[in-house]
């Protein structure tokens, strides 16, 4: 709903527009007669009602009135009216266009209520939407690292190494996993509030790249990771920060749609000063249904295993919407998904292309 203009210019913008109006009309009043001007004042205090609350409707209401009866209705420049037809026309004037501006301002504060009590349903909606996953997201790995923990604490002398070191790698990946969580909801809410201010620097893309691999080296253990960095890559302006929560975002999103064993591939290009990452799997793919939804915010697939809140991808469009680039998937039947990082950037080549 677009922003109504403060109390003193809805006043100021009736009058004006009445007056302004008249105005145009008197100039042509021989050609077009006093009864059109009727017509013409009364749709520009139609036009009002779709813009102004009720009380400067009912003044550029009445003041219409009152010009239409002193500059047009013979005789001119006084409010005598003479024939009893005008009398009925000038009360019928002003009733339709007070009741219109009535109206109108009724209806527009209705639909601004309708719109109010859906916008509340939809918050309300993502909030449980976040709450039941939440719950479930919290519950999972907090008792893993409880049982863990307590195991380990009630087992000390009876356990053997290998069995100890398990609970260890247990209570590390469940920490990771609420790490992960906490890190997208903050994320999130940074992005909402427009607190993400993104800073260029030079960057070296393969240092970003294996950055975000080493950081994930535990979870892609499982998948093969394919890394596709040409020789000769220049430096490029970007956030650091903001592209590397966007590839991680990525990567574990396609660890977690792609079954253990699967390729991941990361490839990397810089041209037409565009730096291009692309994350691919050999998973599924995404459906047809969901390809339009996959960046929406606490959106998740009716396909998608047990898992995650809908926020990494969304997060990771975030980031990279930030820098002023885009980001896409493609879904490829029977091969995967491809998704896609564009970002704007400016080249510093350290040493010539052709260079051995």
């Amino acid at each position: 709903m677009q922003k109504q203009p403060g109390r003193v210019a809805q006043y100021f913008t009736s009058i004006v527009a009445v007056t302004g109006m008249a105005s145009l009309c008197f100039v042509f009043s021989d050609l077009i007669g006093y009864q059109s001007v009727a017509l013409i004042l009364l749709l520009t205090v139609s036009v009002l009602a779709m813009r102004l609350t009720l009380y400067p409707i009912l003044l550029a209401a009445l003041l219409s009135a009152l010009i239409w009866d002193y500059f047009f209705i013979p005789p001119r420049y006084t409010f005598h009216v003479n024939s009893y037809e005008d009398v009925l026309m000038l009360a019928m004037y002003f009733i339709v266009a007070m009741l219109n501006g009535v109206l109108t301002a009724r209806i527009r504060f209705f639909e601004k209520i309708a719109q109010e009590k859906e916008a509340k349903q939809h918050t309300i909606s993502l909030y449980e939407t976040l709450f039941n996953a939440l719950s479930h997201e919290l519950r999972t790995p907090l008792a893993t690292i409880l049982g863990a923990s307590d195991h380990l604490l009630s087992q000390t002398n009876n356990l053997s190494e290998k069995d100890r070191t398990s609970l260890v790698q247990e209570i590390v990946h469940e920490s990771e996993r609420l790490n992960l969580l906490t890190e997208n909801l903050l994320n999130m809410s940074r992005l909402d509030s427009g607190f993400i201010r993104p800073r260029a620097d030079w960057c070296d893309l393969s240092e970003l790249i294996y950055t975000v691999v080493n950081r994930l080296e535990g979870v892609l253990r499982g998948h093969r990771l394919q890394v596709d960095v040409p020789d000769n890559l220049p430096l490029v302006t970007l956030d650091f920060g903001l592209t590397e929560q966007a590839l991680y975002n990525l990567l574990i999103n396609a660890v977690k749609h792609t079954p253990s064993g699967s390729l991941i591939r990361v490839a990397v290009q810089a041209r037409q000063q565009m730096c291009q990452i692309e994350v691919s799997d050999s998973g599924n793919g995404v459906a047809e249904t969901d390809l339009p939804h996959v960046f929406d915010k606490f959106y998740r697939s009716r396909n998608a295993g047990a898992g995650g809140i809908g926020l990494g991808l969304s997060i990771a469009k975030g980031m990279v919407e930030a820098q002023g680039g885009t980001i896409s998937v493609e879904s490829l039947p029977g091969t995967g998904a491809r998704f896609c990082i564009r970002i704007p950037v400016e080249f510093n080549f350290l040493k010539p292309e052709n260079d051995d």
